[in-house]
């Protein structure tokens, strides 16, 4: 069986069979959003609510695609031009995928409430259909109605999968599908509301559709910066510092030599890249030997943290835990005393 890998991690079996889950989940993602997006410019007409839930089906394919294009490009491993993997791709996706929910909410907010306030009044037809005439609203409402029950049952199975994974483009594609229900509602809601004389509910229902993809874009464009920009590593939420930041302190504290420990980690989209500094006891002698099987010994505490750097200090820097504050440093990263 061929070993899939993220760069140079050898993923566990029980990870490998999690990566093929996902990959497969996002295939069927795709699928299943190619004939929802048919299905929806069959019918659409001329309703903004329409117009709004094509619009965020077809923004829906970039995650999925962003995440199966960057598993392939993460598992090549290291090399000299780029030393520390390619990691960063999922985070590369990650952004692109959140600038544009974040671009298109807004327009879509813009776009409808102009129509509102211009109270344009969205004529909805009619189809013949076995010699009846069917009004066009009713294909409209079937197809939202329809397409609610997929996308949240593929969320609710990728959110444990990212969690496992470590991988935000995953999570943030999960948390969008199991939002999807609210468009799909809110899209009927407005379409049936025209049929009932009420002109304005499509252009409203187009605006919460709006003001959804605006608010997911806002949160993911903000986590995706803040990993990009190196910030200290945090869980997949972005809500709170990830504890493999303290269990790695701890284990390098708990060897008999280390008198203090803190350490750097940021977030490289699956695993992380640590650099421990430690202060050793005064008088205890040191080897390459002994910094080497530290640094195995921090890598062999989770699959994550793939890429350890122990670093002899004589006092903990400001930016780990229990390091020294410094008044002030000078453009060089000296210290002056």
């Amino acid at each position: 069986m061929t070993v899939r890998r993220f760069g140079r991690t050898e993923l566990t079996p029980e990870l490998q069979q999690a990566l093929r889950r996902a990959t497969r989940l996002e295939w069927i993602t795709l699928g299943m959003l190619a004939v929802t997006v048919t299905l929806v410019i069959v019918v659409m007409g001329n309703s903004q609510a329409m117009k709004a839930a094509w619009i965020e089906d077809m923004l829906s394919f970039i995650p999925p695609l962003a995440f199966l294009v960057a598993v392939r490009i993460i598992k090549r491993p290291p090399t000299r031009s780029r030393p520390y993997g390619n990691h960063r791709a999922a985070g590369v996706g990650h952004l692109v995928a959140s600038v544009a929910l974040l671009v298109m909410g807004a327009y879509l907010i813009i776009d409808s409430g102009s129509g509102l306030v211009s109270a344009e009044h969205p004529p909805i037809g009619t189809f013949h259909l076995f010699g009846h005439t069917v009004w066009q609203g009713w294909f409209m409402i079937a197809v939202m109605v329809l397409s609610i029950p997929g996308p949240v049952i593929l969320g609710r199975m990728k959110i444990r999968i990212a969690e496992q994974l470590h991988d935000k483009v995953l999570y943030a594609d999960a948390d969008m599908n199991k939002a999807d229900w609210k468009t799909g509602v809110a899209t009927a809601v407005g379409v049936a509301g025209v049929g009932l004389g009420l002109w304005w509910f499509d252009a409203a229902a187009a605006i919460f559709v709006g003001a959804s993809i605006l608010k997911d874009g806002i949160t993911n464009v903000g986590t995706a910066i803040t990993d990009l920009a190196d910030a200290r590593a945090r869980t997949i939420t972005g809500e709170d510092p990830h504890p493999l930041v303290a269990k790695a302190e701890d284990y390098a504290r708990s060897v008999h030599w280390v008198q203090a420990a803190g350490a750097r980690i940021r977030d490289e989209g699956h695993v992380f890249h640590t650099e421990m500094f430690v202060v050793p006891h005064e008088g205890s002698a040191q080897s390459p030997a002994r910094l080497r099987e530290l640094a195995e010994g921090i890598v062999d505490l989770d699959w994550k943290l793939e890429d350890v750097v122990v670093a002899l200090v004589e006092e903990l820097p400001a930016e780990v835990h229990g390091g020294v504050e410094r008044d002030k440093q000078s453009e060089g990263g000296r210290v002056d005393r």
